[in-house]
């Protein structure tokens, strides 16, 4: 088995894959080789998203698709149009989430909570579902790798809901690690620290925010979206064919710095 960091005909279907972490990851996949699937929610942004990445990534195969990745039925449909439009999928990389709530847990609101919880959680689940038990029924190995956080891996002050849905996708893949391992099948999850996504830009937005955690980290900064894909071509590729179940934390050394 090659043990190369390339992706050379693989599928790859990445999800919230419209922009920030998502995107970069499908145009470093798109470089090595993959043909890739992306999907988000609005037509306009995953389409451009796939125009970005065919002009970076010239003669790439990108696929854009809608689909609401906190609703089962759309998940569904999305890998069975993935599968259509590229062929079976050899890995997935759950990237789609939301943090609707910056603030106190306790005054997290009930909607924000559920809206919080189908997307980061069982939209991931039932996307490696789907993947895995097509995996199953065709003898076929495969990857899944899930973006969690480091906010799921130590307290989140003003994103407890948010870091709660980031804890169970460790869980999750370390379980589903245990359970898909005899049909090949390798789990493993990203904990990014704070990246400059329009996802954290309640954090980045705030200088004094921002400041503390720059400081706090070793590499002196926070990261851009790019610093993150390497990490997940790495967990798709065959360099990593023994590596299951893992969490790979990349955060700059916040996190060991005791932050």
């Amino acid at each position: 088995m090659s043990a190369g960091i390339e992706l050379t005909d693989k599928v790859v279907l990445i999800s919230g894959g419209s922009r920030g972490i998502g995107e970069a990851i499908a145009r470093a996949c798109a470089r090595a080789g993959a043909k890739v699937a992306i999907a988000s929610r609005k037509k306009e942004g995953i389409e451009a998203a796939a125009a970005r990445i065919q002009d970076a990534v010239p003669g790439a195969a990108v696929v854009p698709f809608v689909a609401h990745m906190g609703q089962p039925d759309a998940i569904a449909a999305l890998v069975n149009d993935a599968e259509a439009a590229l062929g079976p999928l050899d890995a997935i990389v759950n990237n789609a989430a939301t943090n609707p709530y910056f603030g106190p847990m306790i005054g997290t609101e009930g909607r924000a909570w559920d809206k919080t919880f189908e997307v980061n959680s069982r939209g991931p689940f039932e996307l490696i579902r789907n993947f895995a038990q097509r995996c199953v029924a065709a003898s076929r190995p495969g990857a899944i790798v899930n973006i969690s956080s480091i906010a799921g891996i130590r307290g989140a002050p003003f994103q407890g809901v948010y870091g709660m849905t980031k804890a169970a996708m460790v869980s999750m893949t370390q379980t589903l690690a245990i359970e898909l391992g005899g049909a090949n099948i390798r789990v493993n999850a990203i904990a990014p620290g704070l990246v400059e996504t329009r996802l954290a830009a309640a954090i980045v937005s705030n200088d004094a925010i921002k400041e503390r955690i720059v400081q706090a980290t070793p590499l002196g900064r926070y990261a851009q979206p790019d610093e993150i894909a390497g990490a997940a071509v790495f967990l798709i590729s065959d360099a990593a064919s023994f590596i299951t179940g893992h969490t790979l934390v990349v955060d700059g050394g916040l996190t060991i710095a005791g932050m």
